[in-house]
């Protein structure tokens, strides 16, 4: 334990991560998805506070704000002299962002763009990311695509770990399925309020594959409010949509404990999840993370949480995809 925060095993690697991972999408500054801006300084904060804090575990990804993320994430790595010892860097390979092409030649620049910079010269995980918005899945899944190309990065030793991350698991559990990946991360789909990852978070488990779930709070609504971020899954979301959110909101208002909390805990809870994966946008999310994450929930609170009911459809089925 460290400051409450466990350290688990990645899978069946030798990588040793904190049960709470801080994902930095956010602090590549992408209003597009998450109707806010941040702006270089916040971005540097939070992540100051990041590293300084108990977790050992940061996600990024070489789109994320069109290299901003980790743009942001080298510059406070650099600052503060190189990695600090034991702290894994996760990011991933991603498509040419105007072509959408993503074959092995595209790989191989993601992760060159990406050590530059991260101003690192090896990355603990590398996933390969969302699949599902490249021009041609073929580019990928070939013989001598992207995937293989990921998986001769591994050999080389540029990198511990590797990962699959995305979104739809319909693309994702075929691609599981023929690879011996390390770990995977799937976001807004095993939550509250919607259990569609279900079964490939049973496969994960079933074959040693470290299940990363990356947005426990439906893409903030559930740690800010259905009145303060009326939005769900990054959309914006109707009343119907949201009512699922108010039934949380009601049952953590009359046992008295914040709905983030049992949204965060929710995750940690399972034991065939890994790490969670919260995004940050600012440093005092960071230090209200960590306090959720102990937050004392009373199980009568989790009988009435468990009793409600859930969706298992796609969330994202109806969501207009903005990169920015």
């Amino acid at each position: 334990m460290s400051d409450g925060i466990e350290k688990v095993r990645l899978g069946e690697t030798g990588l040793e991560v904190t049960t709470i991972c801080f994902g930095t999408s956010s602090l590549g500054d992408m209003p597009g998805t998450y109707g806010y801006p941040v702006d270089e300084e916040r971005a540097r904060a939070t992540l100051r506070a990041i590293f300084a804090g108990p977790v050992n575990f940061l996600d990024s990804s070489r789109n994320y704000g069109m290299g901003r993320s980790e743009e942001r994430v080298g510059q406070v790595i650099e600052e503060l002299g190189g990695l600090p010892p034991g702290f894994v860097i996760s990011t991933k390979l991603d498509r040419d962002m105007e072509t959408r092409h993503f074959d092995a030649a595209r790989a191989r620049r993601s992760l060159e763009e990406s050590l530059a910079a991260l101003h690192l010269d090896r990355i603990q995980l590398l996933h390969l990311h969302d699949p599902e918005h490249a021009v041609d899945l073929a580019e990928i899944t070939k013989k001598g695509g992207a995937i293989d190309e990921l998986f001769k990065m591994k050999e080389e030793g540029l990198v511990d770990a590797v990962g699959l991350a995305a979104g739809r698991t319909d693309i994702m559990l075929p691609i599981l399925k023929d690879w011996p990946f390390d770990a995977l991360i799937n976001h807004n789909r095993y939550m509250l309020t919607n259990r569609h990852a279900e079964p490939m978070l049973q496969f994960a488990h079933e074959r040693g594959i470290a299940f990363l779930n990356a947005a426990p709070y439906a893409g903030g609504v559930l740690a800010k409010g259905t009145t303060a971020h009326p939005r769900y899954v990054y959309q914006e979301a109707a009343d119907e949509m949201l009512a699922p959110v108010r039934a949380i909101e009601a049952i953590c208002a009359k046992h008295g404990i914040p709905p983030g909390a049992a949204a965060l805990q929710f995750s940690m809870r399972e034991p065939r999840i890994t790490s969670t994966i919260c995004g940050v946008s600012k440093p005092e999310r960071v230090t209200q993370t960590l306090e959720w994450a102990s937050y004392p929930i009373p199980e009568a609170a989790w009988d009435d949480l468990m009793a409600l009911p859930f969706a298992t459809d796609d969330p994202e089925a109806t969501r207009v995809y903005d990169p920015g």
